[in-house]
Formats: C-alpha cells, sequence, structure tokens
C-alpha cells in the first residue's frame, strides 16, 4: 500500500505531496522530507501524509523525527491501516505487537490482488503451495478441505483434486473474489485469523466446528506474529486425527532472528518470522503433534532468498 494514494483534501498539500516523492525517486529523501512537512503544515491530520512523513525521514537516515511523524500517523489512524505501530517497533520505539492491526491486512492484499499472482509466480519464485501439497498429497484424499488465508486460491488449485469440498477463508475481499474466479471453492468467506474463534467468521449454523480432515496456511502465519489464535482455529476447525498444514518464515535463517524465547520477531518486509521451538511448543499447547516439517527457500524478496519452513501436524484424538 502507498499512503500517499490517499488524498490530504487539499490539492496545494497534494502536490507538494507528489513532489517531495518525486525529490525522493530522484534520491534526495531530505529534500523530500522538507516538501513533505510544508504539504503537512495545510493538512495536519493527514494520517497518510505523516505515514509518508516518517518514511522520508528514514530513508534519510532521521530516525527520531521518523518516530515522532510515525507516531501521529497512528494516532490518527484508528483502525491501523498503515501500520505505523509495526514500523514503530521496528524502530525500537514500541514493542513489537502479536499482530499487525487487521486494517493494515485487509488494505495491503485488497490493493495487492490484482497484481498478486504475477508478482509471486513471476517475479518472486513462490514455491510454497507446491511444496506444501507434497508433505499433504501422500494423505490425500480430503472429505473436506478448509484453506484459511486462502488469497487468491493458489494452495486451492493445488488441492482442488483431491477435496471433495473445498472452503476458503481470507481477510482480504478482493483476494476472495480472485479466487472465486477459479471456480474450485465450494464455500468463500470473509473471516479474521487473528480474531479469537467465535468471532473470526469461520464458524456459524452452516459452518459447524470440527468438519475438517484438513486445515491448510499456506504463506499466512508471517502476518501474524503470535500463533496462539491461529493455532486453536485449526484445532477447533479440525476433526480428530485431522490434519493441518501450513508454512512459516524461519527466523534461524536471518541475521537478527529477534530473542529465540520471544518465538517470533517483526522484520524490514513487516513480515513476522517465526523460531521452529516457538512454533513447535505452539502446536502441542493447542493439542497438534507434528507429523513432518522440510526447512526451505520459499520466494525471493528484494533481490534475496527468503527461507521458510512448512509443518504438517495432526490433531490429538
Amino acid at each position: 500500500m502507498t499512503p500517499i494514494q490517499f488524498s490530504s483534501g487539499d490539492v496545494i498539500a497534494d502536490r507538494r505531496a507528489d513532489y517531495a516523492r518525486m525529490l525522493l525517486e530522484s534520491g534526495d529523501a531530505s529534500a523530500a522530507a522538507d516538501l513533505m512537512a510544508q504539504a503537512l503544515e495545510l493538512a495536519p491530520v493527514w494520517a497518510a501524509g505523516w505515514f509518508q512523513l516518517g518514511e522520508f525521514f528514514e530513508k534519510a537516515g532521521l530516525t527520531s523525527e521518523a518516530v515522532a511523524a510515525y507516531r501521529r500517523a497512528a494516532d490518527l489512524d484508528e483502525p491501523g491501516i498503515f501500520g505505523a505501530p509495526l514500523k514503530l517497533a521496528l524502530l525500537g520505539a514500541a514493542p513489537t505487537p502479536e499482530s499487525p492491526p487487521s486494517a493494515y491486512v485487509e488494505g495491503l492484499f485488497d490493493d495487492y490482488a490484482d497484481r498478486f499472482e504475477a508478482s509471486l509466480i513471476e517475479k518472486l519464485n513462490y514455491s510454497v503451495p507446491q511444496k506444501l501439497f507434497r508433505l499433504v498429497g501422500p494423505h490425500a484424499p480430503f472429505a473436506l478441505t478448509v484453506d484459511l488465508g486462502c488469497g487468491t486460491g493458489l494452495f486451492g488449485l493445488e488441492m482442488a483434486a483431491t477435496s471433495g469440498r473445498l472452503e476458503g477463508f481470507d481477510l482480504s475481499a478482493n483476494m476472495l473474489a480472485k479466487a472465486g474466479e477459479k471456480g474450485i471453492y465450494q464455500h468463500l468467506g470473509q473471516a479474521d485469523l487473528s480474531e479469537p474463534v467465535e468471532g473470526s467468521g469461520l464458524f456459524s449454523p452452516d459452518l459447524p466446528k470440527h468438519r475438517a480432515d484438513l486445515v491448510s496456511a499456506a504463506d499466512v502465519m508471517m502476518y501474524l506474529g503470535s500463533l496462539d489464535t491461529p493455532f486453536s482455529l485449526a484445532r477447533d476447525l479440525l476433526k480428530p486425527n485431522g490434519l493441518f498444514a501450513f508454512s512459516v518464515e524461519d527466523a534461524g535463517t536471518i541475521a537478527d532472528g529477534g530473542d529465540a524465547e520471544t518465538g517470533f520477531c517483526l522484520q524490514p518486509s513487516l513480515r513476522y518470522a517465526h523460531h521452529e521451538a516457538y512454533v513447535r511448543d505452539s502446536l502441542a499447547e493447542a493439542g497438534l503433534q507434528v507429523l513432518d516439517l522440510v526447512k526451505t527457500d520459499i520466494r525471493m524478496d528484494a533481490g534475496k532468498t527468503v527461507f521458510g519452513i512448512l509443518f504438517l501436524a495432526r490433531l490429538c484424538a
């Protein structure tokens, strides 16, 4: 999401913000920040503008100024659509949140939906759906697969032929619309995996608990720090002995993997990486037993390989 896309409501402020972005693109972050600050004098309650100013200050190496701008953005952006709390955490000015604001994740993927598959497959060498299917394939077929964070349906395409019924859930309505175009899901619904079980949107009289033979979450946990809630959701979705297949980014492969005791860390990408031991412990607490795992590359990001861990777990009967 590019906050500059959101108008301040003041034509002159918007024009100055446009020029500021051009200065940044030319390599002059300090001048961009100066001009953006002038725009905000005209539009002092423009949350997107304050977030953009924080980015300009950050690129100019002015950390304290960036923190102040992000704090102002956070104050003005109550839903958290711009993710300012994540930026503050990365700069050491706030604790790492256990999960990002739901509005941030929803907006991110609503904006990304039209170019999601082209970006991941053609540019980033994304391989999680195929590799995760290799873990679950030997256990097929499945009467019902519930695909959490289904996105545009990339993992659903792998599972469609081996699932009698396929349900997909995502926070982003635009991603769900793209998944619907594939014609492979018998049910699609909006759900927030950071919400407790009863408020998640995954259960209703027509969608009872303990209905799934397989629950999947391909490339989802990196947008959730703490795994307690999504693992509880998976447990409540599964039938006894049902399978849970998912991926995480591997905190053990990055230079600053955070505190291993915390179990997860927030990265500059604003995604979370998780430690294997933390994932194992969280699964055990949810009554899930690890059957298999694979450590592998999962995509490219900014020209570098991102490594992850693919897990297959079983709900203990």
